[in-house]
């Protein structure tokens, strides 16, 4: 099963805002285990939106997307999720009614009678209008759900919650330990690397074939760093994948650094 993530939204393109998704999703998939295997970036493009859901939803993976499902101009991720299933945005009688208890909420803070047919009010309802066939994702921030939908390959499956941090996070962390726990720390993982100082990848790049070819359950990478004025230049050289064979792997790099008379430092 592989995890994907689709961030949303023109300011983080335009730079107004800075992208804090992408590390926070990270976090919550290695805390359990599960590696993030893709990332998009998107504006509020109509049409981009579309078109990328339409290929993600016929994948097999699980895909977390933020952005754009509120009810002002700029926001488009309902729409373009419906129209890239080709179906009918519907107001979910569930999130009609956690949209309305926010409203009445709010009415209660301000010691006043909530008026659910106020036009503003029934505007907030669009908020509610998911694709059919979606279920809610609850939003502990402000009661106003996001939403889930079946990808069109009968695998895996789409998770819609704000732009909002504090809102989408705890809305994640959610649909992980309710939809996927089954999944946690089923694949065991390790990595080892070290420094490898003044060398060129070049010279490096048989031995890294060789290890791949002999350890197939290993991934070999590659890092290099021009150096600074904390330390010289060098490469992040390592490996990665199951355990069993990472350590056999690490130390043929080891050996294979050795006979190259290339000077490394192990990293902790």
């Amino acid at each position: 099963m592989a995890f994907g993530l689709i961030i949303i939204g023109d300011e983080i393109l335009s730079g107004r805002r800075i992208d804090k998704h992408f590390p926070k999703v990270l976090e919550l998939l290695s805390q359990r285990g599960l590696p993030l295997a893709w990332a998009e970036y998107i504006g509020d493009d109509p049409a981009r939106i579309t078109a990328t859901l339409k290929r993600t939803l016929a994948s097999d993976d699980v895909v977390f997307c933020t952005g754009g499902i509120g009810a002002t101009p700029d926001d488009h991720t309902r729409q373009c999720a419906a129209a890239a299933l080709g179906v009918p945005l519907v107001l979910h009688p569930e999130a009609k009614a956690k949209i309305q208890e926010r409203i009445a909420d709010t009415a209660r803070e301000a010691g006043v009678t909530p008026n659910f047919d106020a036009p503003d009010n029934l505007h907030r309802l669009k908020m509610g209008e998911f694709p059919q066939g979606a279920a809610i994702i609850p939003n502990p921030y402000n009661k106003i759900p996001g939403f889930s939908l079946a990808n069109t390959s009968g695998t895996g499956a789409h998770h819609f919650a704000p732009g909002f941090p504090v809102m989408a996070w705890p809305m994640f962390e959610w649909v992980l330990e309710t939809h996927y726990a089954d999944q946690f720390h089923r694949q065991a993982w390790a990595e080892r690397s070290m420094l490898v100082f003044e060398a060129m990848e070049s010279t490096l790049t048989p031995l890294m074939e060789a290890i791949e070819a002999k350890y197939p359950l290993v991934k070999v990478f590659s890092l290099p760093h021009v150096g600074d004025e904390k330390i010289r230049r060098h490469i992040d050289l390592g490996v990665k994948g199951d355990p069993e064979q990472v350590g056999p792997a690490f130390e043929m790099m080891q050996e294979g650094l050795r006979q190259l008379h290339a000077e490394f430092e192990i990293a902790t």
